[in-house]
């Protein structure tokens, strides 16, 4: 058996099951799978790669080996890994997967080495812990990297502060970016799975609640939507005045954190910055008050401030977690502020991961063929992959759409044209 570090490798035909019934509304990866198996583009690429260990993320895995690549996984969460998934990939797929649901921080950044141990040519990130390890504590390795991939706003966000100081030592895609991502991954499935992992942590009604959402990216947006259609009084913060507007023209109450948290009974972050819920809003919070992040961090959340103002605190469901400030208030925070949907839930469904994870095999695809002419920054998805994607969805979901004609290619490219 390759090398690994799962929870219970027993536990791998569940995740077998699980990871088969994800396939079944992964149809653009599964296109590509299938022209992966007669091209081997990866052929010989050795990727390592920092993902969450869902069911997505195993197809994923698994049409990347199709393509001929060596593939190392780990978790880009604590608290993200379905383990039998993660067993799954070791016992069936005979890919070297190091994970665990629960983990602490010494493991995480062991599990991170151990992914590192193949010594790369493509990384792929969510978060971008698995590239500043390597341009941290793993040097030497640097000279093996020709590209890498990332697919979250938290970690777009860093890459491109490495970049704009000079830092970063090899091309990588900001999958992130792509409109096959954010407008349905982001939107869409973090909407959904944000809502599912509330629900199951806590069973509480939506309807009649105050839900306030932190940010107004593409993220909060679904998250927004979501509330709002199960009934919610939705009130929106931000520090950006175009998305603060963009927020009050969908209908939705803008305002002031410090304001909201007066009257807020659920509070979700979803910014990537640190310290968007911290001490003053807690003191300021009605009893019973719930908040969790959505974001990639646990960061967003001053919980080190929770825990000093608190007398006492305990687990009183499966990720929640009761603190008792010293007036008898009692707060609620979800998941350790981890990733509510994947921390609590299962993440976002498999039809929008198909075209995130597309995006993902597409571009280590095209990092192989062009990364010659590549430089030392971050590089946004090319459009033909773009375009491919969508293409290939539609054409899944039995979907046809108009083609221009000669015509109006014509009136397009041209100036001379008028009324």
């Amino acid at each position: 058996m390759v090398k690994h570090d799962v929870k219970d490798i027993k536990s791998s035909e569940k995740g077998r099951l699980r990871i088969e019934w994800a396939a079944k509304e992964m149809p653009v990866l599964q296109s590509i799978t299938e022209r992966f198996r007669r091209e081997k583009p990866l052929k010989g690429v050795k990727i390592a790669a920092c993902l969450h260990v869902t069911t997505e993320t195993a197809n994923l895995a698994e049409t990347l080996k199709t393509g001929g690549a060596q593939v190392h996984l780990c978790a880009s969460n604590p608290l993200s890994t379905q383990d039998d998934v993660a067993a799954s990939l070791v016992k069936n797929s005979n890919i070297p997967v190091f994970a665990i649901k629960g983990e602490n921080h010494k493991t995480y950044y062991q599990h991170i080495m151990d992914a590192l141990s193949l010594r790369p040519n493509i990384t792929m990130d969510d978060g971008a812990d698995l590239v500043s390890t390597l341009h941290t504590k793993r040097k030497e390795l640097l000279k093996n990297l020709i590209g890498g991939t990332e697919e979250t706003t938290t970690g777009v966000i860093r890459l491109r502060a490495m970049a704009e100081k000079g830092v970063i030592q090899y091309p990588i895609i900001a999958v992130n970016d792509a409109y096959t991502k954010y407008l349905f991954d982001n939107r869409y499935g973090t909407g959904q799975s944000t809502m599912d992992g509330i629900l199951r942590a806590t069973n509480r009604l939506i309807a009649g609640s105050v839900f306030v959402v932190a940010g107004y990216g593409w993220c909060s947006k679904g998250i927004s939507m979501r509330a709002k259609g199960m009934g919610a009084r939705v009130i929106v913060t931000e520090i950006n005045p175009v998305r603060a507007l963009e927020a009050t023209m969908d209908g939705f109450e803008v305002l002031p954190m410090r304001a909201a948290a007066k009257i807020g009974d659920i509070f979700v972050t979803a910014t990537g910055d640190i310290d968007v819920i911290h001490k003053d809003c807690f003191m300021l919070m009605k009893d019973g008050a719930i908040f969790c992040n959505s974001g990639h961090f646990n960061v967003e959340i001053s919980i080190d401030e929770l825990k000093k103002i608190a007398k006492s605190r305990r687990i009183i469901r499966d990720f929640v977690e009761e603190y008792t400030l010293h007036s008898g208030k009692k707060l609620y925070l979800l998941g350790d502020g981890r990733l509510i949907n994947l921390a609590a839930a299962e993440g976002h469904p498999s039809s929008v991961m198909d075209m995130s994870f597309a995006n993902q095999a597409l571009c280590a695809e095209y990092i192989v063929k062009n990364h010659k002419k590549l430089g030392k920054k971050v590089y946004s998805v090319p459009e033909k992959i773009d375009n491919e994607i969508a293409r290939l969805k539609l054409k899944s979901m039995g979907i046809r759409i108009d083609v221009l004609t000669p015509a109006q290619k014509k009136y397009l490219q041209s100036w001379e044209l008028g009324t």
